[in-house]
């Protein structure tokens, strides 16, 4: 079997890093924050032997790809165009695995262009209908307050200041290793990044090495056009608009931690397991796993294996 081999793909007016082995039917794995392509290195060369073209990108202002200044250049229009890209590339369809955001890039994709999507698999963030009447940063302030560390991360240059009182691996550590299953919020007049616990102890999953691939790949970096996203969520509510209703007609398989960030105190779990969710995503099977939000590398043998399983429904072409 090949090793994975990297390039830059120039898509959607920028260029995007990519990691990818194997060949076969196609399969684009989207991380999330604070994470790059090297989340996915369990699936890849596990999807790789089982016969199929995996390709895990760096979004958009993460790792080797691009990262322009601007928040506005990172809405949903912006990431699910880079994917359309990528997919031009290479010339057809996908299966799409995306984890938190690379699972709202997975929904919008579904949502925008159904037809390049021959399933989608998700981890951790469900799909949530458009609240026409309030837009979703906003409610989100209103909800939670200052210390939610979406609150915080929406003000330009805040979060970046925060994290700058540490060293790289220092933050890294402090997110991958999330272990409080209640929402992130700090106390009042704390960053997010102060309040957040580093491990004395590493989990058996993650080694220091591994850990340090991220820190060093965010300090070339920074964390700007990760935080972008965050920094764009009320122009996705004013630019998805048309959408306003609209379900996910493909196949899907939803994954989620039982010890997910704020699953059981959110009322996600209610929502995840009641009639909306599935109203909304019809084709739609849930698998919950012992385990909290950064599931691909956390149990990643059961994730793979989950992700396989629902490949092996669509009949080789």
């Amino acid at each position: 079997m090949h090793e994975v081999s990297h390039q830059r793909v120039k898509t959607n007016g920028i260029w995007l890093h990519i990691a990818e082995q194997g060949t076969g039917p196609l399969v684009l794995l989207l991380h999330g924050f604070p994470e790059i392509w090297y989340s996915w290195r369990h699936q890849i060369s596990f999807l790789a032997n089982h016969g199929y073209h995996v390709v895990a990108p760096d979004l958009r202002g993460y790792g080797d790809s691009d990262s322009p200044v601007s928040p506005t250049s990172y809405t949903v229009m912006h990431l699910v165009g880079d994917i359309i890209g990528l997919l031009d590339h290479f010339g057809e369809q996908a299966f799409m695995v995306g984890h938190d955001w690379g699972a709202v890039i997975g929904w919008h994709l579904a949502l925008f262009r159904p037809e390049r999507v021959k399933g989608l698999i998700n981890l951790s963030v469900p799909y949530y209908s458009r609240n026409p009447n309030a837009k979703f940063a906003e409610s989100l302030i209103r909800t939670y307050g200052d210390g939610f560390y979406i609150s915080q991360f929406l003000e330009p240059g805040r979060a970046e200041r925060a994290f700058a009182r540490y060293d790289y691996l220092t933050v890294i550590k402090k997110f991958l290793l999330i272990t409080q299953t209640d929402n992130l919020i700090a106390p009042p007049g704390m960053e997010i990044i102060d309040y957040l616990r580093t491990l004395s102890r590493l989990p058996p999953w993650i080694t220091e090495e591994e850990l340090q691939v991220y820190a060093d790949k965010f300090q070339e970096s920074g964390f700007t056009g990760a935080l972008n996203y965050y920094r764009a969520m009320d122009l996705n509510w004013e630019l998805t608009a048309p959408w306003q209703g609209s379900k996910i007609t493909v196949p899907v398989k939803f994954m989620v931690g039982k010890n997910d960030l704020g699953f059981e105190v959110s009322g996600v779990r209610q929502y995840v397991e009641g009639n909306i969710f599935r109203s909304l995503v019809p084709n739609l099977e849930i698998v919950f796993l012992d385990g909290h939000h950064f599931l691909q590398q956390e149990k990643h043998l059961e994730v793979s294996e989950e992700i396989l399983s629902f490949l092996r429904k669509f009949p080789a072409e």
